[in-house]
């Protein structure tokens, strides 16, 4: 909730309005009951004139039959929870994104081209909107991403989570968060940037699977129930595919502070380009 532009617009008001214009017809936004009057006065006055806008709350509490959250715990549940917690409102198909990273208008045209072209009804078929590596990158430091590893039909084989950085040769080493040896990519190399697209069935998969995390790993303080985990597990399981759609956008966001010049620069590029109109709303 940090103001981009000289309107006062967030990174996510230019995702809606690029969400918008590629087809999408509603957002969900899952926010904390702690900043819902700030966020609903600002952002969401805003968008509610372009799109048809509901809110999701996720709640440390919000929690299958049987299960409590464990005293001192204040980190979320995680990204697969937040979509749990909109389990009530998602009807169709539909993607995901983070609030805080700027996909870009040809994200969103080829999320929702690839929806548009499944019949209807399609069960485990979904895809990841994959970035060119070098374009999801800052010289501020290290960032976390999904590197994608494809089979010979773009459906994924394998994702592994790592903390990116070029090292002193300029190369691009990834350094996995589980463990294990760190591996140098291409500048092309895909990457997950967390823009996901679902069928409607992911939500029974959610609802399935969150309890038996939960009996595992729901004592802990700081463990997360992940949306790449949860893919990752129904594609091994052969209950789903991911394809991996390629976009030549170019990602920005603020993952440090000194990133916000830049980002402040760049959209007003995108503006002088004619891509947004001035002031978007």
């Amino acid at each position: 909730m940090e103001p981009m532009d000289e309107a006062g617009n967030f990174l996510l008001d230019y995702s809606i309005y690029d969400a918008k214009r590629a087809g999408f017809d509603s957002v969900v936004f899952i926010i904390k009951h702690a900043f819902e009057k700030e966020f609903k006065e600002t952002i969401g006055k805003r968008v509610e004139k372009l799109i048809k806008v509901e809110y999701a709350f996720q709640d440390l509490n919000d929690l299958p039959k049987g299960f409590a959250c464990p005293e001192g715990r204040e980190k979320p549940w995680g990204t697969a929870h937040a979509i749990y917690a909109a389990r009530d409102l998602i009807r169709e198909d539909f993607i995901i994104i983070n609030g805080d990273d700027f996909y870009g208008r040809d994200a969103y045209e080829v999320a929702y081209k690839y929806l548009a072209s499944l019949p209807k009804g399609s069960k485990g078929k979904y895809a990841n909107v994959a970035f060119k590596v070098s374009n999801t990158m800052t010289e501020n430091g290290a960032v976390k991403r999904g590197v994608c590893f494809e089979d010979e039909h773009h459906n994924l084989s394998k994702l592994v989570e790592s903390n990116i950085q070029r090292d002193a040769t300029k190369k691009i080493v990834c350094t996995p968060l589980e463990g294990g040896d760190s591996f140098v990519v291409g500048e092309d190399q895909p990457v997950s940037m967390n823009l996901f697209c679902f069928n409607k069935d992911l939500i029974s998969h959610l609802k399935n699977r969150f309890p038996a995390w939960l009996k595992e790993h729901g004592k802990e303080l700081k463990s997360e129930y992940l949306i790449p985990t949860v893919v990752d597990e129904l594609v091994q399981e052969g209950k789903a595919t991911l394809k991996l759609l390629s976009t030549d956008s170019v990602w920005f966001g603020v993952t440090y502070k000194e990133d916000k010049p830049g980002v402040v620069k760049a959209l007003k590029a995108l503006v002088d380009k004619g891509e947004y109109k001035e002031g978007l709303y």
